[in-house]
């Protein structure tokens, strides 16, 4: 089972953390299945960016980003090369490093 380690986030994750999902599993589903509440303003639909998270290690293993993913992502704050939306970026069997970015597009937050 590979593991996600998660950077510290002062928000979502502020000691930083180690988690394991099943192959398959999106980063999405693993984090929010580990309480680490990302948001997902569209439900993980793959139509908005507030899931993006940076993949600081293990990017090659992910499935490929889709067209419409990467369209989206140039949409995203703090994009980079390795960015990916957690809810579209599905887990092989090697381990990753994450990063949650500090700030989303996201006007209409829930839960705060």
């Amino acid at each position: 089972m590979p593991i996600i380690k998660i950077l510290p986030h002062p928000e979502y994750c502020p000691q930083g953390t180690e988690i394991q999902a099943l192959p398959g599993t999106t980063i999405c589903e693993a984090l929010l299945d580990h309480e680490i509440e990302i948001e997902h303003a569209c439900d993980m639909s793959c139509a908005c960016t507030t899931c993006h998270v940076i993949v600081r290690q293990g990017l090659s293993s992910l499935n490929e980003a889709t067209e419409e993913e990467e369209d989206l992502l140039d949409k995203a704050w703090g994009l980079e090369p390795q960015s990916r939306l957690s809810c579209q970026a599905r887990l092989a069997k090697e381990d990753l490093t994450i990063e949650i970015p500090r700030y989303t597009i996201n006007h209409a937050r829930e839960h705060h």
